[in-house]
């Protein structure tokens, strides 16, 4: 089961196009998206239908409350994320709840996110250079569950371990750059690049 739980407006048909050639490599495999509203599910299995792939290989999840939306990402096996613009904060829950999340390499801000989450996470194999390169990786992942498994354990140890998910470690380094920027303020010195030693 790949899912996708970004907002329906950031899938692009060419994202869109990817999801479906990985589909239709993968036999059996599902798509699992956020249900924005219902006449873009209807669409988007319209689109699928175009693309050579059966409407029911789509399943919509509709809004639930935080803790049922965490709960559901473990009954996936791999998030599939978008470009131009990533996951961000959906990123963020889908690692936290213990699911990888395979991502682009962008050329913004936006479309960079989820690979600086992978990276601060441990899993920058997860960040593919390209288009094509993502959809290799994510037919040898749902291909190959030893590979997957490997990276959810990876994923589980790193998860409570890693600077991602360290908010007392944050804290510290935050209110530390807070400090040193008011001592120089306290002193006249002109401000400056702060560095926090980890």
């Amino acid at each position: 089961m790949f899912c996708c739980f970004n907002n329906n407006y950031k899938i692009t048909p060419d994202m869109f196009d990817r999801w479906m050639r990985i589909l239709g490599r993968v036999p059996g495999s599902m798509l699992w998206l956020l249900e924005g509203n219902a006449r873009a599910a209807a669409n988007l299995r319209k689109e699928a239908v175009a693309r050579g792939v059966a409407a029911e290989r789509l399943v919509f999840a509709p809004r639930v409350s935080m803790p049922d939306h965490l709960a559901r990402h473990r009954l996936a096996g791999l998030f599939l994320d978008n470009i131009p613009c990533n996951a961000h904060t959906t990123a963020s829950d889908a690692l936290w709840a213990g699911l990888p999340v395979l991502t682009i390499l962008g050329d913004t801000f936006a479309g960079r996110v989820a690979g600086s989450l992978l990276h601060a996470i441990g899993l920058p194999e997860l960040v593919a250079e390209s288009p094509e390169a993502y959809e290799r990786m994510a037919i040898d992942l749902a291909t190959h569950p030893e590979k997957l498994a490997a990276l959810k354990a990876r994923l589980a140890a790193n998860r409570l371990m890693a600077p991602l998910f360290d908010t007392k470690r944050f804290t510290r380094h935050i209110e530390a750059a807070y400090t040193a920027m008011h001592e120089r303020h306290r002193a006249g010195i002109a401000p400056d690049h702060i560095v926090v030693p980890a």
